[in-house]
């Protein structure tokens, strides 16, 4: 199924990118159009699992995922449960003279009747993904 890489670059420091793209438990009201509910289920440490609604295309993922941190340089995000069980998302913050560089490698993994319309939603699917970054991104430079 989709499976998509990023690299961007933004001039805000390391540490303030990795706390904004980290920070899901602000997801909702720093992107809420992508993510209109989000629910903490448990922290532990650097690991916690969420209950998160993901919009992407034109379609709603009701997700339960594991986020893994490892500050400032790594973010993972593992989908244990619902609609895109099995996906992974891993955010790599490394440090640069003009900033940061984002690498955002993305294996999303779609079921049934999500997987026939994710082949047709692929691009719909990395455009809205994408929005997200570069909205993380504006925020981490303001």
């Amino acid at each position: 199924m989709p499976q998509f890489s990023f690299e961007k670059i933004t001039t805000a420091d390391r540490n303030t990118v990795y706390k904004i793209f980290s920070d899901y438990e602000n997801y909702q009201k720093i992107s809420s159009e992508f993510f209109p509910s989000i629910r903490i289920r448990s922290v532990r440490d650097n690991v916690a699992v969420v209950e998160e609604h993901l919009i992407l295309g034109d379609d709603e993922f009701v997700i339960m995922a594991k986020h893994v941190t490892n500050e400032p340089v790594l973010h993972d995000v593992f989908v244990i449960g619902g609609d895109a069980k099995g996906s992974h998302i891993q955010e790599q913050f490394i440090e640069i003279p003009q900033g940061t560089k984002i690498l955002v490698d993305v294996d999303f993994k779609l079921k049934g009747k999500m997987k026939i319309g994710g082949m047709f939603s692929k691009n719909r699917y990395l455009q809205n993904y994408e929005e997200i970054l570069d909205n993380f991104i504006k925020i981490a430079e303001n």
